[in-house]
């Protein structure tokens, strides 16, 4: 596992649109991916690779984390991606369609401290989820939902993806790594991304996706404790303590170690 601060929004921007680059950076979000896969065209795959080292080279404010994501370890795109990225400035490298853990491991062997970001999308990768998030150097995973929709020939809902969802999550819960949803595919359902990403957090990720910089706002708001669920995470530390470790009744429910320490975490996403 590799300690880092947890992102709530990742946002993604494509690598062949270097025009795009500095606003995302500043568009509040937690991270922002630079896309070498999904986002960019067989035919643009060398542009964008130019244009996100080139962009490397040069950018100096970085308010959040940067990474990229590579295309999948089978075939040749990821080589060139990987040289092109080489001993540049990356806080991660996102890796689509990761099956086993092995090829991650031998992955980390050539990086120069980047942490890796696996995603879980295929049925075959859900299958070996806990040993892919437990690999050397992997900060997290990302749930897939478009490409394990595709591969598992189900709807793209939440009922029909809730299995893969958990597996996701308790998978990287047990390996102490975060969790990150995949994003809304609708920009323009800001109702349904925040429903979604309401869902997302109460299923136990720790953040979600972005595809547009106008989603930002509605999954920060998911991953905000509101006041009075930092007042009750207050007063449920403050009985805790004060009962000496006990089981304590506070507004008619029963506080104790479980309960106390989804209360510390509930600080720890305001930084208190």
């Amino acid at each position: 596992m590799v300690d880092m601060p947890t992102y709530r929004s990742l946002l993604f921007v494509p690598g062949d649109r270097p025009d795009r680059f500095a606003r995302a950076l500043s568009a509040g979000a937690d991270a922002v991916c630079l896309d070498l896969e999904d986002s960019v065209g067989a035919d643009r795959k060398h542009e964008a690779r130019s244009a996100i080292r080139d962009w490397l080279g040069t950018a100096a404010d970085r308010p959040c984390a940067v990474g990229a994501r590579i295309n999948g370890l089978v075939g040749l795109d990821v080589v060139s991606d990987l040289a092109a990225l080489r001993e540049r400035p990356l806080d991660f490298l996102m890796v689509p369609k990761v099956e086993n853990a092995g090829d991650l491991a031998q992955l980390a062997l050539t990086l120069s401290g980047q942490g890796l970001w696996p995603i879980i999308e295929t049925p075959l990768g859900l299958r070996h989820a806990w040993d892919i998030v437990a690999a050397p150097g992997v900060m997290g995973a990302l749930f897939g939902a478009f490409d394990y929709a595709a591969a598992a020939d189900c709807a793209l809902e939440w009922e029909p993806l809730l299995f893969a969802r958990s597996q996701v999550v308790a998978a990287c819960a047990a390996s102490g790594v975060q969790r990150l949803d995949a994003p809304c595919g609708d920009i323009s359902d800001l109702e349904g991304l925040r429903e979604g990403a309401r869902r997302a957090r109460a299923l136990g990720f720790t953040g979600k996706a972005c595809i547009h910089p106008g989603q930002i706002g509605g999954v920060h708001q998911a991953w905000t404790p509101s006041e009075a669920d930092l007042d009750f995470a207050r007063r449920a530390l403050a009985a805790f303590e004060k009962s000496g470790g006990a089981s304590v009744r506070l507004d008619g429910r029963m506080v104790d170690l479980p309960v106390a320490l989804a209360a510390r975490r509930v600080f720890s996403r305001v930084g208190k």
